[in-house]
């Protein structure tokens, strides 16, 4: 065995076979020496094991052979188990040995560089040496809080700070005592799946006076605590911003009446504060999306995809009553989710006559086919004068007027409870990060900030802008000025408004004299959303006085001319219906050129969407070169990215990918649930996504796995043996179980079996293993509320696109664009919804791997790295900066 390892492997050619057989024999032997291997223990080792240990022993002494410098000393056993990875690059850092110049023939030359130096690693290792943070969750509780908790203990023990929970909120602030207790690694595990919030939350009177702050503050001076991170609503954080302002005096009160000495003072001259909203009602301005929001829309439409079915059966209309006294965020979101027919929202009241309104658009429904109606009413919906709306005022109103069979829901605090959603969990991760950061960052003169969200980037804003902001919108509502409540609830606000009145107040025309005609295809693999998105895209084509075809099975689809025309009541029902009600195939136009120019003329199209991932994407480049060749595809196009592995170039995200996600998510916790009970297990699963990493790395921070393989991060047999040994380090602690996510085409050679059997074979004696291909239960299920709403608006904003570049591009009697803006892909960068060329995103494009070149969820791999407790390098280069919410809000576009 040794000859053909010599011979076909190591291929010695320069060198004198005389001298690499003599290194052989004195490097070689002694290393495997090392490992134990005598004559007895030789032949109860499994033969895989001594094989790859051997190898590595094999790669060492090449290194030594072609570096002369180096000495058989440096290539200890120690050095080829490193227990940390790495660094390579700003992400992850890893080795990769494909273009490596540190690599001979594709061989690892392993440098001493590549090991973080002692220097790098402390400096990143002491950023809060000597500091300490209390966490806190006050006022309502939210899915996700939990995650945010979670985060804030790892990142801040990671960083040498000590860390506390200060249960039951502001109460146990005051309390103290056992209240406030110091946290540990192991004291937040298994508490990332959990809702609601595990250190308690409590409303506090006390803490509203001052000689409650006084007692809060004298706790937190003992414990040497001067960084408190705030984990609630709007008035949890004005109460953390009061605590703040006053601090200084409340020391000095202290200090007067001896409960605490000068130099006690003195270490604790200043507080830092920094607040993270956690609410379901998504009620607090300068943030996108609050901790719990996502996971309540989940709730909501469960219930609400359930009630759908038993209303079809009775031909029932259904009033739903969901949160939001001050906010109609979740009743707004809920009626683009799931289609309804009416929603009220204390932000916009309706018409004076909204009575004959609502009973002619239910009529009109049920006229259309329909066998039920759906409203949705905020707890805290009001008329233009400011009185309720109730939901049995509502039932009575339909009951008395239309006699149609009408029941009523109010959902309640189930709203609040359940598992949080994938959404929730990596935001709560993120902006405890965020706040960590922000909190050792912070000096006398930073002002309480508050950590948001902006599309998918993190922002930190003064919090009391926040706060007088929120504030604003409940005055303006009681002023009855409610056009400016509604402008203070933010652009993305206003644009769910807006979608909302075109599908569910404007009437189609009757008019059959179409002005152009649009034609609507999936392309590419299933993805959820996909129908609510061909839905949005119909009836706002059809509302703009359009005639809109639907083409079956794609590209091929077109090419075979079916086609059909689709009305209003085409798409009924089809927001909650996961898969493509249309049928979609991942065959490209370039073959069926003629064929597609010439169903393209023979049903008159002047505009196609195409919803679909990255074939949509190629198909549309192929579009754009075959115009030079007919003239009939010079029609202006969109491409809406729809495809679970979020991988279409132009977009952050994609319709399906949060289904996908939440789904990996829900199998990965009750694998999790499995590996507890049983202990000492370790589950390898294997998710989707061709060569792009989005859903194994995410699912990873969202479900708190140890390791996620994804190609964009290569890795080695060093890194696989680095994370069994950090495995093995876990097994020794209270959490005896391991989650190791891998993405299907992660590396052609560490397959998901090789790593199964590795892990199996190093556990031994300590873990064992086991493993699970998800496969495509990924592609199929409902979607999300996310997916829902995303598809819905992506698919009103192309609508509209199209319509203009057609009207812009219609000279001499026919529709002819041939310009590189006439084919775009619509996607989400940052914080706004763009329309990018297809022709401009092939320089941004790896088309060998179907993945973008660049990916903004790269930056994450630390935080899953960090929260898993693998002792990296923490990059703080890209972490947000304060921000003024008035620049925020003037930069802003719809989403």
């Amino acid at each position: 065995m040794l000859v053909f390892f010599y011979c076909q492997v190591l291929r010695p050619s320069s060198i004198g076979h005389t001298w690499y057989m003599s290194v052989l024999s004195i490097l070689i032997i002694p290393q495997i020496c090392s490992f134990g291997l005598n004559s007895s223990q030789e032949t109860a080792m499994h033969k895989e094991e001594f094989h790859l240990k051997f190898f590595m022993c094999m790669i060492q002494s090449r290194r030594l052979v072609r570096n002369p410098q180096s000495t058989a000393g440096e290539v200890s056993t120690s050095s080829m188990l490193i227990q940390k990875l790495p660094p390579k690059t700003d992400i992850l850092k890893s080795l990769d040995t494909v273009d490596d110049p540190a690599t001979v023939e594709g061989i690892p030359v392993f440098k001493n560089e590549w090991i973080m130096t002692h220097e790098e690693h402390h400096a990143a290792k002491t950023l809060g040496i000597g500091k300490a943070i209390a966490v806190l969750t006050s006022g309502g509780d939210a899915q996700g809080m939990n995650a945010a908790v979670r985060a804030v203990v790892r990142v801040g023990i990671f960083t040498g700070a000590r860390v506390f929970f200060v249960h039951e909120g502001y109460q146990g602030l005051v309390d103290g005592g056992e209240h406030i207790r110091e946290a540990t690694w192991e004291s937040v595990s298994m508490m990332l799946q959990l809702g609601g919030t595990v250190i308690g939350s409590a409303r506090c009177k006390d803490f509203r006076e001052r000689e409650g702050r006084l007692r809060a503050a004298h706790n937190l001076v003992k414990l040497g605590i001067t960084n408190l991170c705030v984990i609630g609503g709007d008035g949890s954080l004005t109460g953390a911003d009061t605590f703040r302002s006053e601090w200084s005096d409340l020391l000095s009160d202290l200090q007067k009446t001896g409960k605490i000495t000068e130099e006690e003072a003195k270490k604790s001259s200043y507080l830092n504060i920094v607040g993270l909203v956690g609410s379901i009602d998504n009620d607090f301005c300068g943030t996108d999306m609050t901790i719990g929001t996502d996971s309540a829309l989940h709730r909501i439409m469960e219930i609400v995809d359930a009630i759908t079915t038993t209303a079809q059966s009775h031909q029932r209309t259904f009033v739903l009553e969901v949160m939001g006294r001050h906010c109609g965020y979740l009743a707004l979101v809920t009626s683009l989710s799931c289609g309804a027919d009416w929603v009220f929202i204390p932000e916009c009241p309706p018409d004076d006559d909204w009575e004959e309104h609502l009973c002619r658009r239910l009529s009109e429904t049920r006229t259309r086919g329909s066998r039920l109606n759906i409203i949705i009413v905020a707890e805290g919906a009001i008329d233009r004068n400011g009185q309720p709306i109730t939901s049995e005022n509502i039932k009575n109103l339909v009951v008395k007027r239309l006699g149609y069979d009408t029941r009523v829901t109010v959902l309640g605090h189930v709203q609040r409870g359940g598992t949080p959603s994938a959404f929730d969990r990596i935001l709560g991760s993120r902006m405890g990060v965020e706040a960590v950061m922000a909190l050792l960052e912070g000096t006398p003169d930073t002002p309480a900030c508050v950590v948001s969200l902006s599309g998918n980037q993190a922002v930190r804003l003064p919090l009391m802008e926040c706060v007088q902001m929120t504030k604003d919108v409940t005055r303006a509502m009681n002023e009855k000025k409610f056009d400016e409540a509604l402008k203070l609830r933010g652009r993305s606000f206003m644009n769910n408004w807006e979608v909302y009145k075109l599908l569910a107040h404007i009437r189609p025309p009757m008019s059959k004299a179409f002005s152009h005609t649009i034609a609507v295809m999936n392309v590419g693999a299933p993805a959820a959303g996909m129908n609510a998105a061909v839905r949005s895209t119909v009836r706002i084509g059809l509302i703009q006085g359009n005639r809109v075809l639907v083409v079956h099975d794609g590209f091929e689809g077109l090419a075979k001319g079916q086609i059909e025309e689709a009305g209003w009541s085409y798409v009924g029902g089809w927001t909650g219906q996961g898969g493509s009600k249309l049928g979609t195939k991942r065959t490209l136009p370039k073959k069926s050129f003629e064929k597609i120019s010439a169903n393209i003329t023979k049903f008159n199209i002047h505009g196609l969407v195409i919803i679909g991932g990255f074939e949509a994407y190629t198909g549309g480049l192929e579009l754009m070169e075959g115009r030079k060749q007919y003239d009939e595809l010079c029609i202006p196009f969109v491409v809406i990215p729809a495809t679970v592995s979020n991988n279409v170039p132009g977009s952050d995200f994609t319709v399906g990918a949060d289904t996908a996600l939440n789904t990996i998510c829900m199998t990965c916790d009750r694998i999790k649930q499995s590996a507890a009970g049983t202990k000492r297990r370790v589950f390898i699963i294997e998710t989707m996504g061709g060569y792009c990493g989005y859903l194994a790395t995410m699912a990873g921070l969202a479900a708190g796995a140890d390791a996620a393989y994804i190609f964009e991060d290569p890795f080695t047999i060093r890194d696989l043996q680095a994370n069994v040994e950090h495995l093995v380090q876990k097994m020794k602690t209270t959490v005896k179980r391991g989650l190791v996510l891998r993405n299907e085409k992660c590396n052609e050679n560490y397959t998901t079996d090789f790593i199964f059997n590795l892990y199996s074979e190093e556990g031994k004696g300590i873990f064992d293993s086991r493993k699970n291909v998800l496969g495509h239960m990924q592609q199929g299920g409902s979607p999300t509320p996310f997916d829902r709403n995303f598809a819905t608006k992506m698919g009103a904003k192309a609508m509209n696109w199209i319509s203009g570049k057609i009207k812009e591009s219609y000279r001499n009697g026919r529709v002819f664009a041939n310009s590189p803006d006439s084919g775009c892909v619509l996607g989400m960068r940052k914080r706004a919804l763009v329309f990018q060329p297809v022709t401009e995103l092939q320089d941004q494009t790896d088309f060998e791997h179907r993945i973008p070149k660049e990916q903004w969820w790269l930056k994450l791999r630390p935080i899953l790295k960090i929260l898993a407790k693998y002792e990296i390098d923490l990059d703080t280069s890209d972490h947000a900066h304060l921000e003024h919410i008035s620049q925020k809000r003037s930069g802003e576009t719809p989403v």
